[in-house]
């Protein structure tokens, strides 16, 4: 027994060591600090604690889906002109993550008057962001119709993956539900009229298709990636898995602008099995700080 319970508190250490090094990474060094004033702030929230968002973008299929929405994203030109030439996601991508981690934590979980907040934040930055695409057509982060790219494509790939991988898939009713708790935050940033429904989402995403195409920037930041993400080697093996378990679940009509590949039999069984392997450790580290807050 002495021996069992040993190695529990070894492996107790190694899980808060895990849990700080994938938060430092997420949410930034000082993520507890960040986490406590989101969650303990006393106020009135735009979503209470039984909406579908709170459960999709508390799971931790979350990172598949965020990798999935950034490839999908970029499919679109003018909104990857200003991906390539404004968001410094090359030289600071971990401060591009912890800044979208911090908006959705915020908006997700904080109050009404934090939420508010960090959305004109992101649409004073969005004011600032303009220029011409390589063959001369204007753009402009504020455009609507960009913002709704944007969204649809990262609601879409959100849900999706969470009822792949998330912990409990959300039903009928909750799906719907997610898809209008994120038109919430759609029109406040500026959308002025998201889908509200998972048919309105497949909709829109079909209505976006003509306007896609895979440019040499989106091919160049799917390699980024999927290849060159500024990884310790000892991470890199559970970053493939994700990559993979990501680029699986984009829509066929997505995979050649992008020269990703398309193996149904090994994205059917190997990558789904590895994906549920690692979204279930990451879940277990996640949950670490909850326990021991």
């Amino acid at each position: 027994m002495a021996g069992v319970e040993v190695l529990d508190r070894e492996l107790a250490k190694v899980r808060l060591w895990l849990a700080g090094e994938l938060s430092g990474k997420v949410a930034g060094p000082n993520a507890d600090e960040v986490r406590h004033r989101i969650m303990a702030t006393p106020g009135p929230r735009w979503f209470g604690p039984d909406r579908p968002i709170r459960q999709v973008h508390g799971d931790a299929a979350i990172f598949i889906g965020g990798l999935r929405a950034l490839l999908l994203q970029s499919l679109h030109p003018l909104a990857m002109a200003a991906v390539d030439a404004h968001s410094g996601y090359r030289g600071d991508p971990w401060g591009r993550l912890q800044r979208t981690s911090a908006f959705l934590a915020t908006t997700t979980y904080g109050t009404a008057e934090d939420a508010t907040r960090a959305v004109a934040t992101v649409r004073g930055v969005h004011r600032r962001v303009r220029g011409t695409t390589p063959d001369g057509r204007p753009y402009a982060a504020s455009d609507p119709h960009l913002l709704e790219w944007v969204h649809v494509a990262e609601v879409d790939s959100f849900l999706r993956c969470h009822q792949r991988y998330g912990s409990v898939p959300l039903d009928e009713a909750g799906a719907d539900g997610y898809v209008a708790d994120m038109a919430r935050i759609a029109v406040e940033l500026g959308v002025p009229d998201p889908p509200r429904s998972r048919a309105e989402l497949a909709e829109r995403l079909r209505a976006f298709r003509p306007e896609l195409a895979g440019t040499p920037q989106a091919r160049a930041a799917a390699r980024f990636l999927i290849f060159n993400a500024p990884l310790p080697l000892p991470a890199r093996p559970a970053y493939g898995v994700l990559a993979a378990a990501s680029v699986a679940m984009l829509p066929g009509w997505a995979r050649w602008p992008l020269r990703l590949p398309y193996l149904p039999l090994t994205e059917a069984t190997a990558v789904r099995a590895g994906g549920h392997t690692l979204v279930g450790a990451l879940r277990w580290i996640m949950e670490t700080p909850r326990e021991h807050a």
